[in-house]
């Protein structure tokens, strides 16, 4: 196994090496080339001959077309997601109603939870981990007591919850931290941010995240659109602050999110998002522009 660890806008790639080369995600498809290469300097001119994706986000799928036409690959995806894929829902897989890309392509094949799927030479059970993804696996081996989690657990956290009514994506993201609680597991290998071996300090800070957003549905909100923002702003690489009102009018998310939770006008909504931004470090201002830090 090699974690080719990536930075924002990418997810992690985790290549699997046996008979056959798996690759598990596949990056943003702006950042293709970096992609590429990163692959190469890890296999050679040996192919990849599989895909698998963990769940259906634009940084998880990115490189699924280009790397299919450039290999032949079969690419195997989430069964609850593969209506999505076949429609190519730019709503449901967060595309133009995030602002954010990713090329069209065809699957071959699904898995679904329970499956047993082997790759590099290793059994791997895919698990069902809705909560950021409703649909989204997550692959154990119990035999090296290995979790490859997507973005279900991070080491400091998880994907972003998108709100709902009820609350059940963020129950659903408790139920999938629960289950990972239950597992024998030595290391994980998560979609963002290195490979870790402390479990329960993870767990801890995504339960108390879970709580904070259960006590507080519109703190909740507020960091689903700040975070939806910053990674408008990591593709475009900059934005003009007089340009953010209409922006995010424009945009479904933002739209939707402030006539729901905030009731601003679109300037001062925008304004609250930069500020959230440049607050945390995340952005900065220049010259009437936001930049990522």
């Amino acid at each position: 196994m090699r974690v080719i660890e990536r930075d924002w806008l990418n997810a992690n790639q985790v290549l699997l090496l046996g008979r056959e080369t798996t690759l598990i995600d596949t990056g943003y498809g702006d950042c293709l080339d970096e992609t590429l290469g990163l692959l190469r300097g890890q296999l050679g001119e040996r192919p990849v001959h599989r895909i698998v994706n963990t769940h259906g986000h634009s940084d998880h799928i990115g490189g699924n077309a280009a790397l299919k036409r450039l290999y032949g690959c079969r690419i195997s995806v989430p069964e609850g997601e593969a209506p999505l894929f076949a429609a190519w829902d730019t709503r449901a897989l967060w595309l133009d109603y995030a602002d954010q890309q990713a090329e069209p392509f065809v699957h071959d094949d699904v898995i679904q939870a329970g499956d047993v799927v082997e790759m590099g030479g290793i059994d791997w059970r895919a698990m069902a981990a809705p909560g950021h993804d409703m649909d989204a696996l997550l692959f154990y081996s119990p035999e090296e007591r290995l979790l490859i989690s997507g973005d279900a657990l991070w080491q400091n956290g998880f994907g972003v919850v998108m709100p709902s009514e009820g609350q059940v994506r963020l129950k659903a993201a408790r139920a999938t931290l629960e289950m990972i609680a239950d597992l024998d597991v030595r290391a994980i290998i998560p979609g963002h941010g290195a490979p870790f071996a402390d479990t329960a300090a993870a767990l801890d800070i995504a339960f108390r995240r879970i709580e904070a957003f259960e006590a507080d549905p519109t703190r909740m909100a507020r960091n689903c659109v700040r975070v939806m923002l910053m990674y408008a702003l990591l593709h475009c690489r900059r934005m003009r602050l007089a340009d953010l009102p209409a922006y995010v009018e424009r945009i479904e998310v933002h739209r939707e999110y402030n006539a729901r939770y905030f009731q601003l006008a679109p300037a001062a909504f925008a304004e609250m998002l930069a500020s959230d931004l440049v607050k945390a470090g995340a952005a900065r201002i220049a010259d009437g522009w936001l930049l990522p830090a």
